[in-house]
């Protein structure tokens, strides 16, 4: 656990370190020198010469190269003055690290006049300078020239500018050090839903499938938001870019909730609650359907709040689950809690409330790495209880009939080889029929359940008691010699009749089988005459002990 942690903890801040440096905006390699300013056309309708040539005075300095506006319908113009103090020609790549910006034009000055580039994921990606997920303007700056350059943004979804001007030569070592980070990231992806393929396959377990859907939806949703599924999966399909944003986001909303339910077995704890979550399922399939036929611009806001309403839901199950006992809860909490802190940092900041920065812009894929760590290990932890509970008794919390049927042929062969002596008790509850018909089911349960946890108070390891079947248990007893074992099943048989609370007396009889190594050949031979033992003591009134002979 604390090993799979710093893993996750280590290539998050990896991941930020090198982002940072990708929008740090630093050129120190080179003498070349800028400033930006801004200009708000909240017409969106002027173009270049206009601005240009009326509107240059109305530009206000930029601190930083980095803005967000939030989801705004005008259009933002950066004016970006370079200056070459060096004296040879120098190279730089003006970078804009946000890819779902819709439409993204930059004019440039040249002998022969302004010379206009337009991108954007709206424009097919081959109209890019460079083949890349971001966007991306090599210029070459002569020896002591001053220019300026102009960039016009204009996008339905969230506008955030974020300018970095690299030389080539370092932006080819930032380009690779992602390719490594991404790589490493989506890979992670793909062992995951390899891993919960097989796993499903084997075991069955729907869990698994809804998380496999799940890791396999979201890691789609992650490189549409980073602009790799645009560059390397549907390059000629601006529409599907942008849509394919909230139809994978929908996607992997349904399965997740879907993987959640599952997990928290919600169902049984908090029917209510349950009905909430299926209303949210509705819900979600409404807007993946209609995400094929109505416009990003109508569509986010809806997915945005639906999408932060289930992440919430999400955590309350993983309480509720683990409030009822399960231990996989407690990884699920931290991991959604994760998630949603992502969530909701990552939509503040496309709503503007927050700066677009390093920690902002990855923060879902910061607490989606975090998520995928933690939810494998409680899906690991779920295969456990489902093991525990194949060997416990759902009622009393004893060891079920299957485990007696494995534990005791073992124990039985160990003490033939090692000649160690072995004591097996059989205990009946006296006149159960009596407690279901006339206090009812329910108490006949109580009175199963107590005498249950009797046996789990009184018999200590390496002792196992187990519950047979209806009302009768069975206690094996290694090393345990006939004395021993006699002394025991009275201390349990007086114990039961002392704390019985009911108007119908509540006591057990118990027989008693001891092997030494000549008394039985087999082991089922030793269980019929503990059995035959306990039938001994019925006939002698019950409510006693009786030892085989």
């Amino acid at each position: 656990m604390k090993i799979l942690v710093r893993i996750t903890l280590g290539i998050s801040l990896l991941f930020c370190s090198l982002t940072g440096y990708a929008a740090s905006g630093s050129v120190a390699e080179s003498d070349v020198r800028y400033s930006a300013s801004l200009f708000v056309d909240l017409t969106t309708e002027r173009g270049f010469e206009e601005v240009h040539n009326q509107f240059a005075d109305q530009f206000q300095p930029m601190d930083d190269l980095s803005s967000n506006f939030g989801f705004s319908r005008a259009a933002y113009w950066v004016a970006l003055e370079l200056e070459n103090l060096d004296n040879q020609d120098q190279a730089i790549i003006i970078r804009q690290d946000y890819p779902l910006i819709d439409y993204v034009d930059m004019w440039t000055q040249t002998p022969q006049g302004w010379q206009q580039r337009s991108t954007g994921d709206r424009r097919p990606f081959a109209e890019r300078d460079v083949d890349h997920r971001d966007f991306l303007f090599p210029l070459t700056l002569n020896s002591g020239e001053k220019t300026t350059v102009y960039l016009r943004f204009v996008s339905d979804g969230a506008l955030n500018i974020s300018l970095s001007l690299s030389t080539p030569s370092s932006m080819l070592e930032q380009i690779s050090l992602e390719q490594l980070l991404y790589g490493g990231y989506f890979g992670g992806f793909f062992v995951l839903i390899i891993y919960n393929l097989i796993i499903f396959l084997v075991v069955r377990d729907k869990a698994y499938f809804f998380y496999m859907m799940y890791v396999l939806s979201l890691g789609t949703y992650m490189g549409v938001s980073n602009g790799l599924a645009y560059q390397y999966f549907w390059p000629n399909n601006p529409w599907f870019a942008n849509q394919g944003l909230l139809f994978f986001l929908g996607v992997s909303v349904i399965f997740g909730l879907h993987f959640s339910r599952t997990m928290c077995n919600i169902r049984e704890y908090a029917p209510r609650f349950d009905l909430f979550t299926r209303m949210l399922l509705v819900v979600s399939v409404v807007l993946l359907v209609a995400s094929p036929f109505l416009s990003y611009k109508l569509l986010i806001l809806p997915f945005s709040f639906n999408t932060l309403l289930v992440a919430a839901a999400m955590l309350i199950l993983g309480f509720i689950s683990m409030f009822r006992g399960s231990k996989a809860a407690r990884y699920f909490v931290v991991a959604w809690a994760a998630f949603l802190l992502g969530v909701i940092v990552y939509l503040l900041k496309s709503f503007g409330v927050l700066e677009h920065n390093v920690i902002t812009h990855n923060a879902q894929q910061i607490g989606s790495l975090i998520e995928m760590v933690l939810l494998s290990l409680a899906l690991s932890a779920r295969v456990n209880e489902i093991k525990e509970a194949s060997h416990s008794d759902p009622l009393t919390s004893l060891a079920n009939r299957r485990v007696l049927d494995g534990v005791f042929p073992v124990e039985f062969a160990n003490a033939q080889k090692h000649g160690s002596p072995l004591s097996l008790l059989v205990l009946d509850i006296d006149n159960f029929k009596k407690f279901n018909d006339r206090l009812g089911h329910v108490v006949g349960d109580e009175v199963i359940e107590r005498v249950g946890r009797l046996l789990r108070e009184q018999v200590r390891k390496p002792h196992l008691p187990c519950r047979y079947g209806g009302e009768e248990f069975v206690v094996v007893l290694p090393n345990c010699d006939a004395e021993e074992a006699e002394q025991l099943a009275e201390r349990l048989r007086q114990q039961v009749e002392n704390r019985s609370t009911y108007t119908l007396p509540v006591t057990v009889s118990i027989g008693v089988a001891t092997f030494t190594g000549a008394e039985f050949s087999h082991h089922q031979a030793m269980f019929e005459a503990a059995d035959s033992a306990l039938y001994d003591a019925k006939r002698a009134g019950r409510n006693c002990v009786r030892r085989a002979v």
